[in-house]
């Protein structure tokens, strides 16, 4: 069975810092036409910053979506023309002051393919160095050392609510013990 659609037209709606809106006019598999409202995202990485074998470096951010703070691992948006390593080197300078000496791909990943276009690059990232803070003029992070067996506790306990830690951090700790 063919499940392609196909879009007839389509209708920007906003255009927004870090994220559009389009409807787009679709014809179904069976003939008919729908409508999809898609949020175009440009991609982005969430990184599983290792300080050493066990311990984990989190970070706590007020979410306004979820109203509330959560636990998570470094993560941000791409720039254009930024490639997925690059920017997860950038976003852990910004939000915990390090950088990576390797950096080993964990997922990529669509973070909601039923109405957003983002895709989202894993990363566990290893041996770790100083580098300049420089952080976002409208974001505000709380570093969160934590042993890595502590954190996926947490995951289980419902204090970690955010898919991209829960994916990053499981499957690191499935990762660490081969590399």
């Amino acid at each position: 069975m063919d499940l392609t659609e196909t879009a007839t037209g389509s209708t920007r709606i906003y255009e927004g810092r870090v994220v559009n809106l389009r409807v787009d006019t679709v014809r179904l598999p069976n003939g008919r036409e729908s409508k999809r409202e898609i949020v175009e995202h440009g991609g982005a990485v969430a990184i599983v910053p290792m300080r050493d074998t066990e311990t984990v470096i989190l970070i706590r951010q007020w979410r306004m979506p979820a109203g509330k703070v959560l636990l998570e691992i470094p993560a941000g948006g791409m720039e254009a023309g930024e490639t997925p390593e690059a920017c997860a080197a950038r976003e852990l300078a910004e939000e915990i002051g390090q950088v990576p000496g390797r950096l080993v791909p964990l997922y990529s990943c669509y973070v909601a393919p039923g109405y957003s276009t983002e895709i989202i690059h894993g990363f566990l990232a290893l041996d770790l160095h100083e580098a300049p803070e420089n952080p976002d003029e409208d974001e505000f992070v709380e570093q969160v050392p934590m042993r890595l067996d502590d954190a996926l506790a947490a995951i289980g306990r419902g204090e970690i609510e955010d898919a991209k830690t829960i994916a990053g951090l499981t499957l690191a700790a499935r990762l660490l013990p081969t590399i």
